[in-house]
């Protein structure tokens, strides 16, 4: 039989662990399988003492395209990924130098600090496809600008880099996203374990809330528009690459 090469690559440099999505195939798309085995990774991570923090990148041109509308994950499952990123006790960094779509942001917008290349660029696309971003915005609303929310929420549309840590999205974004992110892993390997995490439950308890309060409404209500008959002409025609009956 043969052995099926993992979907997270692991490396480690100077107590940092990087994750890297390595599903360029599917523009590492969220099947259960990724996932699931990002999950592994992550708890790996909080368990290993030489890791002070996390880096989260991606092979290939897209970060990550959103939900594998082939092989989704349990709703369920990707809200514990969500949550488990939230509360790990070590910082989790994304790197970004590709597109992000849907699912995709909701992995940004838990991570602790998330940076892009100015080529990166980002887009709310449920939409499109007769859903809602509704399981993301449990890490995403507390942390974005209301405003801007509203609108890529309402008609997504593509946004870059600059405008994405505008909106608090991104941390920030820069040319070369290596020679931005050095000070900041250079901090995070001078900072105590013991600061990190606690530093970390005080920043992440406005998220949790809405994990706590939201989190079961958010997964019904996805599940609802997802069984619709709009959903599933969203995602036919997103699958035969043609305009979806609704638009005019």
């Amino acid at each position: 039989m043969t052995q099926r090469l993992p979907l997270v690559a692991t490396a480690h440099e100077r107590g940092i662990a990087t994750l890297t999505l390595d599903s360029p195939d599917n523009r590492n798309a969220l099947s259960a399988r990724l996932v699931g085995e990002l999950a592994q990774a992550l708890a790996d991570c909080a368990k290993d003492e030489s890791v002070r923090a996390v880096v989260l990148t991606h092979t290939g041109s897209t970060f990550s395209a959103g939900a594998d509308l082939k092989a989704p994950p349990n709703p369920y499952t990707f809200v514990g990924l969500l949550r488990q990123i939230v509360t790990l006790p070590k910082p989790v960094v994304a790197r970004v130098t590709g597109h992000v779509r849907a699912g995709g942001l909701g992995l940004l917008g838990a991570c602790d600090i998330a940076a892009a290349a100015s080529v990166a660029d980002f887009a709310f696309t449920e939409v499109r496809i007769g859903v809602a971003p509704a399981v993301i915005s449990l890490p995403l609303l507390p942390r974005m600008d209301p405003r801007a929310a509203e609108r890529y929420y309402l008609t997504g549309e593509r946004f870059d880099a600059t405008e994405a840590a505008r909106t608090g999205l991104l941390t920030l974004a820069a040319d070369d996203v290596d020679a931005a992110l050095a000070p900041v892993l250079d901090g995070l390997r001078k900072a105590s374990p013991q600061g990190l995490a606690a530093s970390k439950e005080l920043l992440a308890a406005r998220v949790l809330e809405a994990f706590d309060r939201d989190a079961e409404d958010l997964v019904q209500r996805s599940a609802s528009l997802f069984a619709s008959a709009e959903a599933r002409e969203g995602m036919t025609a997103f699958l035969e690459r043609r305009d979806p009956a609704w638009v005019l």
